[in-house]
Order: C-alpha cells, then sequence, then structure tokens
C-alpha cells in the first residue's frame, strides 16, 4: 500500500492536477479569474526555458566524468529506470529510454577495472508487466562481455531506498564503497540515501540534460515541456522527504 501512497502523492501535487483543480474550481465558482489562473499557469509550466531551467537545477551538483579519473571501489551499482515494457498481445518487448548511459556507463566502469563486481537492482512496480528489470540488464550486460559471476542481483525493490538497503544486504561488507551510476538529476537524492544506508559513494552521473543556446522554440509551450516541470517537482519533493528521513 505504502508503494502506491509513494507514486499517487507526487501526481496529486503536479502542474496538471493544479491546473484541473483551477479549472475545476473556476468552472464551481464561475470565476474568470480562476479559469485565467489555470490557463496561466498551464502556459508557465509548459514552457521549455522554464522545464529546461529547472531540470539544469536538479543537476547543477554534477558534471560528466571520464572514467579514469574515477577511484577504485567494491561494487559499481547501476540503479534501475531506464527500461520500459511493451505488451502485444501475449509478447513483452523490453525497450531503453533515455537514461540507457546508466547500464552502458556501468558496464564501461567495469571493464575498465574500476570494481570487481557490477551490482543491478531488481526494480519492479507491482503494476509492471515482466521481469523485474536487473535481470533484463543482466543478459544485456553478459551479450556485451560482462561475465556472468561478475554480477550480482538485488531482491526486488520499488524505489531508490529499498535499491539502498538491498545492495547493503548484497555486499555484506564493513565500509562498502560503491561506485553509484543513476541519472544526474537523481544522483543528489540517490547519493543520500545510500550514504544513509551506511555506504560510501563515488557518484558517477549520467544522463545529463545539456544546456542550449535560447531560440524563440523555447517560448512555446509543449507537453514535453510540462513532463518535464513535472519531474522537476516529483524529484524535488523526493528530495525532501528523504532530507526530512535522514
Amino acid at each position: 500500500m505504502s508503494i502506491y501512497l509513494h507514486k499517487i502523492f507526487p501526481l496529486i501535487i503536479s502542474p496538471l492536477f493544479l491546473i484541473f483543480f483551477l479549472l475545476l474550481c473556476g468552472a464551481i465558482f464561475k470565476s474568470r479569474k480562476i479559469i485565467i489562473a489555470c490557463f496561466a499557469s498551464l502556459f508557465i509550466f509548459s514552457l521549455p526555458i522554464i522545464s529546461n531551467s529547472l531540470n539544469l537545477y536538479l543537476q547543477k551538483d554534477y558534471s560528466p566524468k571520464h572514467i579514469a579519473t574515477i577511484n577504485q571501489a567494491d561494487a559499481i551499482v547501476v540503479l534501475s529506470g531506464m527500461v520500459s515494457i511493451v505488451k502485444t498481445g501475449e509478447k513483452l518487448k523490453y525497450e531503453f529510454g533515455g537514461a540507457v548511459d546508466r547500464i552502458l556507463s556501468g558496464m564501461d566502469l567495469f571493464k575498465q577495472n574500476k570494481a570487481p563486481i557490477l551490482i543491478l537492482t531488481r526494480g519492479k512496480l507491482p503494476w509492471h508487466y515482466g521481469i523485474p528489470e536487473g535481470e533484463f540488464l543482466r543478459d544485456f550486460a553478459i551479450k556485451f562481455g560482462v561475465p556472468k559471476e561478475n554480477i550480482l542481483l538485488t531482491e526486488n525493490v520499488k524505489n531508490t531506498d529499498e535499491e539502498a538497503k538491498s545492495v547493503k544486504k548484497v555486499l555484506n561488507i564493513e565500509n562498502a564503497k560503491v561506485i553509484l551510476v543513476t541519472s544526474a538529476f537523481h544522483m543528489r537524492r540517490a547519493q543520500r540515501i545510500f550514504e544513509a544506508a551506511d555506504i560510501k559513494v563515488i557518484p558517477f552521473a549520467v544522463d545529463f540534460q545539456n544546456s542550449k543556446k535560447i531560440t524563440f522554440i523555447d517560448f512555446i509551450p509543449s507537453a514535453s515541456a510540462l513532463s518535464g516541470t513535472s519531474n522537476f517537482i516529483r524529484e524535488i519533493m523526493g528530495r525532501t522527504y528523504y532530507y526530512l528521513k535522514y
């Protein structure tokens, strides 16, 4: 039940929910001001220049690193969140999303001898089809040259907090140090959670959102920008929750 609350609560305070709430209030109270506020909110939240600025803020504490500059550790940990599952009839197809750099970088770190073990997390939400993500990623890593005996999987996990605790169990050593691989926007929260689990972290952030020259297109509302703004709010909520928890 807690996982449902964990996933539903961010939706309640998302920009889209706020817009629908304002629209409903405007209709109920027949208020032109509320309806104008609704459309103004939709316009602002959907601006690429707003969305891009917010998401660049999430990754400001990290920058791309060359593998040669990374110190050795006990293990490389690649967090889930890069695979989507498409169901067609009785068949399932696994496809990579934009965060595929997580597993690619994890494999590169291993091949450069930065750690003897590659740990993948069995990320799986109750409403998802198929096998946990880590099992698919294990087969992918083996296919591209990572020995099976050097890959460890966690138990099934539903969020970053469970990933950290499960990695701690898998390592089962004192003063464990890992190279943590996840998206740049997610790294600050993930690093705090892993350190709270008494795991020393060498952050290796990937999947950066590049800054770019501002053009007139950045002032035209888009659905992708609205999604990006929503992602920012979810991440800030997650950071706040774990800041208070740990």
